[in-house]
């Protein structure tokens, strides 16, 4: 299991890099115009702090300046570069061309495991289906990911076929991070406060006021 952040708060990525749980970031240009900040500033900002995988959006739909920006960004950034690509026909075709050269694809804005198998054989090393999204759609957005893991798992065992991970992203609530991981991705990206959310429950917070009230009056009979 790994877990990506969804942010370009290069603060808040510090903060929770440090727990030593994040093993990679996701972002989009609304989320770095949103910092005030140019995305590739804000990659080598991230890079600094040790990340080994962040998914950075290049904006066409062309395939040849998918692959050309994506030559670039790789050049530049090295191994921690995986390219953000959509799902449509360009955005396929430049995956294809990318995962040729060995450059590392994340196909986004994935609403059907159609879509997925369409990723996987132009050799997107992820998938993002937009769980929340498909959900404000009426469809289920977890199911969608139970569809595409069962797909993959089965054409691995037959035909050792699938490379593609699924990465769980249009994340809401703490409930979908869980379901996501039990339904097959093999990675969550969400936004740092539903990352902050998964340490708390109300039991663990009793609990620990219980431990601290027994030690206290451990250490009272000392006295």
């Amino acid at each position: 299991m790994k877990i990506f952040l969804d942010t370009a708060d290069v603060d808040l990525i510090s903060k929770y890099y440090g727990t030593g749980l994040i093993d990679g970031v996701t972002t989009n240009p609304t989320l770095i115009r949103k910092s005030g900040q140019e995305p590739e500033e804000v990659y080598r900002k991230i890079a600094l702090l040790g990340i080994d995988d962040i998914s950075m959006e290049i904006v066409t739909d062309d395939a040849n300046e998918f692959l050309q920006e994506g030559r670039r960004l790789k050049e530049k950034f090295g191994e921690i570069t995986t390219i953000k690509v959509p799902c449509t026909p360009q955005g396929l075709r430049g995956c294809k061309l990318l995962s040729d050269e060995k450059i590392r694809v994340n196909v986004t804005l994935i609403f059907s495991a159609a879509q997925a198998v369409l990723a996987s054989k132009a050799g997107a090393a992820y998938v993002s289906p937009f769980v929340g999204r498909v959900d404000d759609n009426s469809f289920d957005g977890l199911n969608l990911i139970k569809q595409i893991a069962d797909i993959y798992e089965k054409q691995s065992r037959l035909y050792n076929f699938v490379d593609t991970e699924i990465l769980s992203a249009s994340i809401r609530d703490v409930g979908s991070v869980s379901k996501s991981f039990e339904n097959g991705a093999g990675i969550v990206t969400m936004p740092p406060t539903v990352f902050e959310k998964m340490y708390n429950h109300i039991l663990t917070d009793k609990g620990l006021d219980l431990f601290q009230k027994d030690w206290e009056t451990v250490n009272a009979l000392k006295i």
